[in-house]
């Protein structure tokens, strides 16, 4: 059974006013202080967030419990500090993003001026291991229709500056503005990606090969396949919905390189508008279907990606489960749906925020307002 590991990016909020703060320097501090909890935490672009990284899993039920431990531990560390974690992928309140020191960083927000100051933005890879760059590239390939669904269900960033932007995840939108994010054109072998990757790194826009940005790419320091879409999701379980589809998407693919069928040849022209869409619509609406990249319902085309991914998912016992979770994301709606029904509720988007840092941590209201775990 192939491993699987999340990376997630969270918001760090003041407790009260709900406004991003700068602090991910002290949070950081505090728990490197606790050399017992174990948890891996780092530093990101911006001084406003805090990244953790889970172990490689096999099993899906202990990867949720990882990353439920994992947000509940940087909202103790946080929490010492005098800050909160929101699993929010844009800020709904306004915000002056502070790049970090780092040299890195600072290269960035020299050379990409404006764009680097707007990527406040929060996302949710995933990592699923391959046997080697010939598969990682052949799943790369084969995995391209379907991103864009995963962006859909995933979707949680709908405010930006204080505003509503019309758009389920914004995040997406803003994440594009990097030279080399987005879909890629069909690779067909390990030489040919590795020759592309060395061709951007010469044209010298790129500092180094972590910002080859690609959707789904090889990554540099594990055999796996990164696919990186996602929105940070509200919910611990929607992430792991999410991994857990991409984990299917990855074991399909390689199923279908080794019996030899071939990559769908959608342009990236047409890649770009299905993630278009599923940015714009989420799961209201209509997406592009990952076959023929015509508009369809959402549910039906998100019925579409769990039948492609059925018999990987059985093979793991993961099937049921994922119809499941499917199925009461499209009920409840993606955290897009969640953070504008909190606005109609309370008026406020410092409302938004708190109640959303209480969801991060796994308490949500019921219907008659007390929280429940």
């Amino acid at each position: 059974m192939r491993t699987v590991g999340v990376e997630e990016e969270l918001l760090l909020v003041d407790p009260e006013s709900g406004e991003p703060r700068a602090r991910s320097a002290a949070v950081l501090a505090r728990a490197a202080h606790d050399h017992a909890d174990g948890f891996v935490f780092e530093k990101e672009l911006h001084d406003q967030m805090l990244e953790f990284n889970t172990h490689p899993q096999t099993e899906m039920a202990d990867l949720g419990a990882e990353i439920v431990r994992c947000r509940r531990e940087a909202a103790r560390n946080a929490g010492e500090i005098g800050c909160s974690v929101a699993a929010l992928a844009t800020s709904p309140l306004p915000v002056k993003p502070a790049v970090g020191a780092h040299y890195r960083y600072q290269w960035m927000a020299e050379e990409y001026g404006i764009a680097t100051q707007e990527q406040l933005v929060l996302g949710c890879h995933v990592h699923v291991a391959v046997e080697c760059d010939e598969e990682g590239v052949a799943v790369v390939d084969r995995v391209r229709p379907w991103l864009a669904v995963l962006l859909a269900l995933s979707a949680n960033s709908p405010f930006w500056q204080g505003k509503d932007t019309s758009y389920s995840s914004y995040r997406s939108r803003v994440w594009q503005r990097w030279p080399s994010a987005g879909p890629t054109e069909l690779f067909g072998s390990a030489e040919r990606y590795r020759r592309r990757v060395a061709d951007m790194m010469a044209t010298g826009a790129l500092l180094d090969e972590a910002m080859v940005y690609f959707d789904a790419r090889l990554s540099r320091n594990y055999p796996t396949v990164e696919v990186r879409v996602a929105d940070v999701c509200l919910h611990a379980d929607t992430a792991v919905l999410i991994a857990t589809l991409v984990r299917g998407l990855v074991e399909t693919a390689a199923r279908e390189w080794r019996a030899g069928r071939e990559p769908a040849e959608h342009s990236v022209s047409v890649l770009r508008l299905a993630a278009w869409r599923a940015a714009r619509s989420g799961l209201t609406g209509e997406l592009l279907h990952p076959a023929v990249m015509r508009p369809a319902p959402a549910e039906t085309v998100v019925r579409a990606l769990l039948e492609h991914v059925g018999d990987a998912l059985a093979d793991t016992g993961d099937l049921d489960r994922a119809k499941d979770s499917c199925a009461e994301l499209l009920r409840r709606g993606n955290g897009a749906r969640v953070q504008r029904e909190l606005l109609e509720r309370t008026g406020s988007l410092r409302d938004v925020v708190l109640e959303c840092a209480r969801h991060t941590q796994g308490v949500r209201p019921r219907a008659g307002g007390d929280a429940r775990y």
